[in-house]
């Protein structure tokens, strides 16, 4: 099963998403895990406390992280900062292409 993370929180339930994907990915879990961030979390990516940056990193650095909201970065007036951490692109489009090719969303 091909799941897809979508990360909207921007509160201590985020931190939790981060690292469930984490340690899913590391357990390998599933046949493929992608994670889209859209709205608080966004702005919350910015300051992530440890060890949720960590598991953010691990993420990152799997190629797990396919990006952030464009539009909504840019309405926060954090779309340069932002984009120094993830891509930016629009969470709709992203989000369908996921399940239009068979991932399984879970919402956080």
């Amino acid at each position: 099963m091909k799941v897809l993370f979508v990360i909207m929180s921007g509160d201590e339930k985020m931190d939790l998403a981060l690292t469930l994907a984490a340690r899913s990915l590391d357990a390998r879990r599933y046949e493929d895990l992608k994670v889209v961030f859209f709205g608080p979390s966004q702005e919350r990516l910015l300051r992530l406390p440890e060890p949720s940056r960590q598991a953010f990193e691990a993420l990152r650095s799997a190629g797990a992280v396919d990006s952030a909201c464009v539009n909504y970065a840019k309405a926060r007036g954090i779309e340069e900062e932002l984009s120094k951490v993830v891509k930016l692109m629009p969470a709709g489009e992203r989000i369908a292409h996921y399940v239009n090719s068979g991932y399984v969303p879970m919402v956080f």
